[in-house]
């Protein structure tokens, strides 16, 4: 079993991955991290202890970051992708979890976990990268004891979501992003390169309704939201992207996507591009490679992974 640490902001897929992730053998959860993002990092917590409940999970969930590693900015609103509450509406009665998250913080946990385990903890983060940054600055250490970060985020090679250029967690925090990015700890980067690959058509989602249980209820209301959402955005795209799920899929089945050697930095300055990942994409790079960018996924064969485990 490979020792993980899932840092989420939780939205709609970050719930997904969560429950994903919960019912892979293959993985050895060793708590869930959150922050700001998709929602407040109240709400993120919330709504993951919400989600471990339909699990039947006690993992410990640890809050992290409630704001940006340096700089604070406007951020666009997540409402009309996630809901009001992140999980597609789906708390309109203000359910709140029967039990509370740990009094420990995120950062001090991911230096705690990867000390006591050095060079096994895989760190999958599918937020803003604030709680690793901060957790990286506290501790340098971990930088060389880490096993992997699977990181959600960036478009290295196609649009992004949050702006023209930027993808959503990147954009969250881009000082928190660049600072892991020039650490040197190992990073795969599953961006929307590939996640926009792995779209999730409504007739699965149906399925979950089927089997007649409150996880399947609340996944399939959840994602009908999302897929919704993305109709409005992507007319005709015919479902939604699993993007936090594929960095668990990648952590479980590194052979899901093919990824190239790419030194990447964030771009903390443009007007228009804030937030921005950029490779360098030339033949002979000006640095080496700092982390393994996925450029293509086999997403049939993932996809019918993940819904083999998902619910």
């Amino acid at each position: 079993m490979k020792p993980i640490i899932l840092d989420v902001d939780t939205g709609i897929d970050d719930a997904l991955a969560i429950s994903y992730a919960v019912n892979s053998p293959e993985l050895e959860l060793l708590g869930v991290t959150t922050c700001f993002g998709n929602v407040t990092v109240q709400e993120a917590t919330r709504n993951t202890l919400l989600v471990l409940e339909h699990l039947d999970s006690s993992l410990p969930v640890i809050p992290g970051a409630a704001k940006p590693f340096f700089v604070s900015r406007v951020k666009a609103s997540a409402v009309h992708i996630h809901g009001r509450d992140g999980m597609g509406n789906t708390l309109s009665d203000g359910k709140l979890p029967k039990r509370e998250a740990s009094s420990q913080y995120a950062p001090q946990f991911i230096i705690d976990q990867v000390r006591s385990r050095p060079h096994q903890v895989t760190i999958i983060t599918v937020a803003a990268m604030t709680n690793l940054a901060l957790a990286i600055m506290q501790a340098p250490d971990i930088v060389n004891l880490v096993d992997n970060v699977i990181v959600m985020g960036g478009a290295v090679t196609r649009a992004g979501n949050a702006t023209p250029h930027a993808e959503a967690n990147i954009y969250a925090d881009p000082e928190a992003a660049d600072y892991v990015f020039a650490s040197g700890i190992p990073i795969t980067l599953v961006g929307l390169d590939v996640t926009m690959e792995t779209l999730l058509p409504k007739k699965d989602v149906e399925v979950w309704r089927d089997k007649q249980t409150t996880l399947g209820d609340l996944m399939a209301d959840m994602t009908d939201f999302y897929i919704d959402a993305y109709e409005d955005f992507y007319p005709g795209i015919g479902g939604c992207g699993l993007h936090d799920p594929l960095a668990v899929g990648v952590a479980i089945h590194p052979d899901f996507v093919t990824t190239s050697p790419m030194h990447v930095r964030v771009d903390l300055e443009g007007f228009h591009t804030l937030g921005r990942t950029v490779g360098d994409l030339r033949s002979k790079p000006a640095n080496q490679p700092n982390m393994q960018v996925c450029l293509q996924v086999d997403a049939d064969r993932f996809l019918k992974h993940f819904l083999s485990r998902v619910v």
